[in-house]
């Protein structure tokens, strides 16, 4: 990692160089502050320019550096490639020279570089350690796919705490609303789940990305780590994809309603595309909810160049009758608009409880009719909304075994366990 990290700074250097540029290669990130987990085959380097210059030329010297790459974008464009079988991102920034004088997000990081390591200097394996166990229980990685925690989170932490031990001892007591400010500067009121003031912008809550769902999924993981250490917390068994035989099995065994709309990804980065996977899981949710059918839960998640919205709903099909609950009979001018509003009844009007209700014949019976004809009149963020549109397939019970997928099979095997270590 050193040797390729040297090597492409280098080489940024002498094309800067060559070219006339002040831009400075800057090496950030974990492999700057030997907090790198093995394993990992990922760089950052920064191509610092000063305030009031140009980032293109910054951008036009990664393409060149590596010929070989794609071009991302986050806040600005960046370069992302494969060098000696590491993946590099080469990110233009200004060097600023204080971090209130930040003119992107991505200005701070070389400060959190600077920060961490003055300070990480004996604590490194500390940092090994939480990283790992955090990877090994799931929660680790800030990327909003994961919705975990950071490697620059998990350095404040250490050095808040000061050991991996007593990481996990302060976690487990941690409550919604935990609030951790290393230079007790913090001015700006957050509402996350975890609130950990950045020590170089008082501002931002270097926390933000975590859920709820997973701080406890570490609440919960620290706890019993503690009362039975075991080695599989940090390196638990590889998750086996199911066969067909195994997904049918428990697809018998659950005896519910899976049924899974998938279609093509759109091609934006992960960070654009889960959060709108999650838009769209809710609004499904609810059109499916409103129609009578009950969830037992959803997940949404990609494979290749596939995207999908899973649910398990308690039925396949409802009634042909649904009820609906009016107003009070002595509410004579709402009850004459609920009468007014439904003319076609199976039933009634009768008064129950004081109410009118009447029943109605449903306009969808089958979950899979329903999505087929209403999927598309859904918001569902504006790249899924046209994916979808497009075109999607509807997999409901034993269809789900026609997607034969390894990373599909891996995630429904993950779905169908479920399970969270809690103490």
């Amino acid at each position: 990692m050193k040797e390729i990290s040297k090597s492409i700074l280098e080489r940024i250097q002498l094309l800067a160089r060559s070219r006339g540029l002040d831009i400075k290669a800057i090496l950030v990130g974990s492999a700057a502050r030997n907090t790198w987990l093995a394993g990992d085959h990922d760089l950052d380097i920064f191509l610092g320019v000063p305030e009031g210059s140009d980032l293109g030329a910054a951008l036009q010297l990664a393409r060149d550096a590596a010929p070989v790459h794609e071009e991302k974008y986050a806040e600005h464009a960046y370069v992302h490639a494969f060098v000696d079988g590491f993946e590099v991102d080469l990110v233009p920034c200004y060097r600023v020279l204080d971090a209130s004088m930040l003119k992107s997000a991505v200005d701070r990081t070389p400060f959190h570089t600077k920060y961490i390591a003055g300070r990480i200097a004996g604590l490194e394996d500390d940092v090994l350690l939480l990283k790992q166990f955090m990877k090994g229980i799931g929660v680790y990685g800030s990327e909003l796919k994961v919705g975990g925690f950071s490697g620059y989170l998990t350095e404040l932490l250490v050095l808040c705490y000061g050991s991996f031990s007593d990481v996990l001892l302060a976690a487990s007591s941690w409550r919604p609303g935990e609030v951790i400010d290393l230079e007790g500067h913090g001015r700006r009121e957050h509402h996350d789940p975890l609130v950990v003031v950045d020590p170089v912008d008082p501002s931002r809550n270097v926390a933000a990305a975590l859920t709820l769902d997973r701080m406890f999924q570490f609440v919960a993981a620290s706890r019993c780590f503690l009362r039975h250490p075991a080695m599989d917390f940090f390196f638990p068994p590889a998750v086996k994809p199911l066969s067909d035989e195994e997904l049918l099995v428990h697809i018998d065994e659950r005896g519910s309603a899976l049924i899974l709309i998938g279609f093509q990804a759109p091609d934006v980065v992960e960070d654009v595309l889960f959060p709108q996977l999650r838009k769209a899981e809710d609004a499904v949710k609810a059109l499916l909810e409103r129609s009578g059918f009950s969830l037992l839960r959803s997940d949404a998640g990609s494979y290749g160049d596939k995207a999908f919205l899973l649910f398990e709903l308690d039925v396949w099909k409802l009634p042909s009758v649904s009820r609906r609950m009016g107003p009070p009979v002595w509410e004579a001018e709402h009850l004459s608009r609920f009468l007014a509003a439904h003319p076609h009844v199976m039933s009634g009007p009768y008064i129950e409880d004081g109410r009118a209700v009447v029943e109605l014949p449903r306009r969808y019976i089958s979950a899979r009719d329903l999505l087929a004809r209403e999927i598309n009149n859904l918001s569902l963020g504006r790249h899924l909304s046209e994916a979808v549109r497009r075109g999607h397939n509807i997999y409901v019970g034993e269809e789900l075994t026609s997607i034969k997928e390894r990373d599909f099979r891996i995630f429904m095997a993950r779905y169908l366990k479920a399970e969270t270590r809690i103490c």
